[in-house]
């Protein structure tokens, strides 16, 4: 979506994988709150470059910091900035994340809340490990995605719900070029932006 408009793109999951990251390469406790925030308060967007990032371990990492509600702050700023100040001059911006809608853009012209069963989605993400070569366990993958969602829904701060104005796509039966179309044909019916 951010290629078709020339919109910058931001996945602020990457933020959060990112600290997790760092954590984990620094011996840190994963619970230790303190040193999460003092990595998401000198975090930079070079910081999100690395491919180790999509790694399992490193989502784990991730979903663990992103319960604290001290990390979660500490990056407001920066989304948000990114979000009000396009980089490289570009027309507008897309973030992609867990509460973007809700929290960090609730003004946002345009919410999209992408769903799928997540068994569905367990089948994509071990999919997608593996054609990266790594080792990856559908079984595990499921559980792994069950806890996390279990988490996000049941935090204080920012919990996992789509936002009372956002359009819920479901892609359980859907493939890329479908949710596209679905997606951009409801952008389009909301804003002056067309799809040419």
């Amino acid at each position: 979506m951010a290629r078709h408009f020339g919109f910058a793109y931001l996945d602020t999951g990457l933020l959060y994988r990112a600290i997790g990251q760092k954590l984990l390469q620094q011996g840190v406790d994963l619970a230790d709150s303190t040193a999460a925030v003092e990595i998401a308060c000198n975090l930079g967007f070079d910081d999100l470059r690395s491919a180790i990032l999509r790694d399992d371990d490193i989502a784990h990492a991730a979903g663990v910091g992103a319960a604290h509600p001290d990390v979660r702050k500490a990056l407001y700023g920066l989304q948000q900035r990114f979000a009000a100040q396009p980089p490289g001059g570009a027309p507008g911006t897309v973030l992609d994340g867990r509460d973007i809608g809700t929290v960090i853009c609730p003004d946002a012209q345009i919410k999209l809340f992408i769903e799928a069963s997540i068994e569905v989605r367990a089948r994509r993400r071990h999919k997608e490990l593996q054609a990266r070569g790594l080792n990856s366990i559908y079984s595990r993958v499921l559980r792994d995605m069950r806890e996390r969602d279990a988490r996000d829904r049941s935090r204080a701060i920012a919990p996992l719900v789509p936002a009372d104005d956002a359009y819920v796509l479901d892609t359980t039966e859907c493939d890329e070029d479908s949710v596209f179309r679905s997606a951009l044909a409801f952008i389009s019916s909301r804003t002056p932006l067309n799809s040419e």
